[in-house]
């Protein structure tokens, strides 16, 4: 507390002092810059604090320039003062999605998704079943790797509500609950062994749509390399979602079957575009690799050709042919054929740069912009045009007979921005920001048509490049995969954080950094450099704070997550008891109150199946309890109001002592009791 009410004033000191008249921001606190020149400092006392403060003997032995003190300003939280946006991030292999607030770019905490995370007690007696759910031909996966989460959406717009997070590695797609943060469904994809380019809500969230990434036999069934061309397939699935129940539908969902070709992102329209999807490709030159036998290997041969497709779906349409029932079964799910996306006008390409991986719609949904990785410019097509290009019929067809647009029919404009573009975001301004991976920086642009009159100068033109430390992938903006962004800050997601922070051995953490958009200029504003150490972010999206309206305890005691009601099966206060209902198994029923677990002493015999039911009857914000049983893997948190249940085999005679694992009281070290498992003999 001493030290936030001496930041507190320091900050205050150097605000009467006028260190900050005409200052911008600059590099964050902890770069090499050199103290900047600055008005004389008066050494003042801050009245709340009480604390005499000389703000430049500070400033002068933390060798800070004044954009230094400006931009921590700009992201300094006081104790008690909640951040403007919350961004959900992918944390990549580490299967799950990491929370952080903006501006302070504070880690508020993980969402457990796909790996079992112990002090949230996932996967470890409770959400087994979800986890297992997701399971490879039986085989359960306890890792995923996620990439881009999916807020869920109305007219377009994140509605706060939920969460989506796609596994690359196993084909999977999960739902988060935006009221408790938790996981609450994980779905395998039946066509699919892995895919990319999920996962992303159409603008009411009627779907979910995942995409493929790397051609493959559907149903991961064998095929040889050498029938690629007939056997191998993409894929785009379109997941629907039970707003009522908050799940996937599985039985109402289905998916396209699509070339060869390797699919990437896809992206939504709205606006004019609504009912319209937008995926990227690479790879469709189909090269089947080979390093090993002495052919090029797939980095260059992926790359031969000049352009990529770009795959444009008319998903209503494609949803009413599966309604109409022309679909086959794959591995017992439905798939509309390549010969049925053709027969119902669903599916066209467009020739797109090589190598491109996303495609983002521009605020009014009339515009896409691609980036090809190979390819110095964005490209941006006109939905307008590709809806005259496919009326008038001009195109040509692909190898399975697809039609592909003339490019110079639907493109509207061509910008030159630097080496390695890869993807775009957008403001309320008419600007758009693209991350330049080889630059190492973003690069700020103008939109022309009907933004023109925003920025009447410089139509589709390059204002400025920002550098960020290292080879930025995605970004993010606030809103900025909406009709309505919301232009204050931009988040560049960089791999690479290289001499940023204190060593920490040879793996080290990326660097997140954020960036000060409010100015129209050409350079914008670098604020503060997160170190990301607990995954690797591939993606994020950012939401208004006050969108959310997450619970702060559960709505009533004995609230089970997983069905979001009350559980029949909930101890209560005064019915604790332990019950054999047969000769080999014993349901326990249990309740946790500061200090103590109620009951205390448990006892079975040897080989007995133990069904374990325990409530939290708090109700104060912030008493969580934890409950671990050692020896058995179990390991809960226990929110307040919350019901778990678990079970297990107690396959080991012996005394185990189980305790409150959440320092929740002064007597938490007395919360705990004894499981007593007695030899059968």
């Amino acid at each position: 507390m001493r030290t936030a009410c001496i930041r507190t004033a320091l900050l205050g000191t150097i605000l009467q002092a006028g260190l900050l008249a005409g200052c911008g921001g600059g590099e964050p606190s902890g770069s090499t810059a050199q103290p900047g020149t600055a008005r004389p400092v008066r050494t003042s006392t801050d009245g709340a604090a009480g604390l005499p403060v000389d703000a430049r003997k500070v400033m002068q032995e933390r060798n800070l320039s004044p954009d230094d003190v400006t931009a921590a300003l700009r992201t300094y939280m006081p104790s008690g003062r909640h951040d403007d946006f919350l961004m959900f991030a992918s944390s990549g292999h580490a299967g799950q999605v990491i929370v952080i607030g903006l501006p302070s770019m504070r880690i508020l905490r993980t969402i457990a998704v796909y790996t079992p995370e112990s002090w949230q007690g996932w996967g470890f007696g409770a959400g087994n079943d979800v986890i297992a759910a997701g399971a490879v031909d039986g085989k359960v996966m306890t890792w995923g790797d996620t990439h881009h989460p999916g807020l869920s959406r109305t007219k377009g717009e994140y509605d706060g509500q939920w969460l989506f997070i796609a596994d690359k590695a196993h084909a999977r797609m999960a739902v988060i609950d935006l009221r408790d943060f938790e996981t609450k469904q994980i779905v395998k994809n039946p066509i699919a062994i892995s895919d990319h380019g999920g996962a992303f809500a159409t603008p009411d969230t009627d779907y979910i749509i995942q995409g493929g990434q790397y051609g493959h036999p559907l149903a991961w069934e064998y095929a040889d390399i050498e029938e690629y061309d007939t056997r191998y397939r993409g894929h785009a699935t379109f997941w629907k979602f039970d707003r009522q129940r908050g799940r996937i539908d599985v039985e109402n969902s289905f998916a396209l079957e699509l070339p060869p070709y390797w699919q990437d992102l896809f992206q939504v329209g709205w606006g004019p575009s609504d009912g319209w999807s937008f995926g990227n490709s690479i790879n469709t030159e189909r090269y089947t690799g080979g390093i090993e036998k002495g052919r090029p290997p797939f980095e260059s041969g992926v790359s031969q050709s000049d352009t990529d497709y770009l795959h444009i779906i008319n998903w209503r349409a494609a949803e009413k042919a599966f309604r109409d029932g022309k679909f086959t079964r794959v591995n017992g799910f439905p798939v509309l054929t390549l010969d049925t996306l053709k027969k119902e006008n669903i599916l066209y390409f467009a020739p797109e740069p090589k190598s491109p991986h996303g495609v983002d719609v521009a605020p009014g949904g009339d515009f896409m912009v691609v980036s090809g990785k190979l390819d110095p410019h964005v490209t941006v097509y006109s939905f307008a045009k590709i809806q005259q290009a496919i009326a008038a019929k001009n195109w040509s067809l692909d190898p399975y007979g697809i039609p592909v647009l003339d490019f110079d029919a639907v493109v509207e404009a061509r910008v030159e921005l630097g080496l390695g573009p890869l993807h775009t975001q957008f403001d309320q301004q008419g600007y758009a920001y693209t991350s330049l991976f080889l630059d190492s920086a973003v690069a700020r642009w103008t939109l022309g048509g009907p933004y023109e009159k925003l920025n009447p100068d410089r139509p589709w033109s390059l204002i400025g490049k920002t550098p960020v430390h290292y080879n930025i992938g995605h970004l993010a903006v606030p809103h900025g995969d909406t009709p309505k962004p919301e232009g204050r800050y931009l988040v560049a997601l960089n791999k690479w954080s290289i001499d940023r922070f204190a060593p920490v051995g040879p793996l080290l953490p990326q660097n997140l950094q954020l960036l000060d958009i409010a100015n129209t200029g050409a350079n914008m504003k670098l604020l503060y450099d997160m170190p990301m150490g607990i995954g690797e972010p591939h993606y994020a999206q950012i939401i208004r704070a006050d969108l959310l309206k997450p619970w702060n305890a559960y709505p009533e005691i004995g609230w089970d997550p997983h069905t979001q009601a009350v559980s029949p099966h909930a101890p209560k206060q005064g019915d604790e008891k332990i019950v054999r209902r047969d000769e080999r198994t014993v349901e326990v029923f249990m309740t946790a109150i500061r200090s103590h677990f109620k009951p205390e002493h448990v006892e079975v015999l040897e080989g007995d199946r133990v069904i374990w039911h325990v409530t939290s009857v708090e109700r104060a914000l912030d008493a969580v309890h934890g409950f671990m049983l050692p020896g058995f893997n179990i390991m809960l948190s226990i929110e307040p109001g919350e019901y778990q249940r678990f079970e297990f085999t107690a396959d080991k005679a012996g005394v185990y002592p189980f305790y409150c694992t959440e320092f929740c009281s002064a007597l938490h070290l007395e919360m705990m009791g004894y499981f007593f498992v007695r030899p059968r003999s």
